[in-house]
């Protein structure tokens, strides 16, 4: 089942760093934010990454936890968690079940050869399990501050702003 916002998060359960099993039912009552990224240890992940981690009090205080996911191991998920000093947990998604019921697996070019990558999205899911925003394709600077946007208009019970486009930006 594919992700589609206003509907609740299709059932899923996976591993992630602090020994925890997330599933769509585990964290009912608190907004979540699921970041997909990459690969640990890369540029643009590890800026991502240390984005959400210097925002995170701000996103407990906005009443959500935040998940990291991509298709690392729980080693590699551990040293990049300890390395950058990540105060939220990483989710482990090695058979890309994740990736793929949230539609984040696309085709890439590298070096000139097609591979199949995750394409850095977010999602937003709240109190209720309903799935209140997603971000596709996106770019990492400014990301981080426009998801917390998000995260509080949900706290309040208010429209989400509309996540903007390259072209919105230019």
């Amino acid at each position: 089942m594919a992700i589609v916002v206003n509907k609740p998060l299709p059932e899923f359960e996976a591993n992630a760093t602090g020994g925890i099993k997330v599933s769509n039912v585990s964290h009912l009552g608190q907004t979540v934010v699921l970041y997909f990224y990459p690969k640990d240890n890369t540029p643009g992940c590890t800026t991502e990454a240390m984005q959400f981690r210097d925002k995170y009090k701000d996103f407990t205080k906005a009443g959500a936890v935040v998940f990291g996911v991509s298709r690392d191991n729980m080693k590699s998920h551990e040293d990049f968690k300890t390395k950058l000093e990540l105060p939220f947990e990483l989710i482990a998604d090695t058979e890309e079940k994740m990736c793929h019921m949230f539609g984040v697996v696309k085709n890439k070019i590298m070096y000139g050869k097609k591979v199949k990558g995750i394409e850095r999205s977010t999602f937003l899911i709240g109190p209720d399990g309903i799935v209140k925003a997603e971000w596709r394709g996106l770019k990492v600077p400014g990301h981080v501050e426009e998801v917390l946007k998000a995260v509080k208009a949900v706290k309040k019970g208010i429209a989400i702003p509309a996540p903007a486009t390259d072209a919105a930006a230019a």
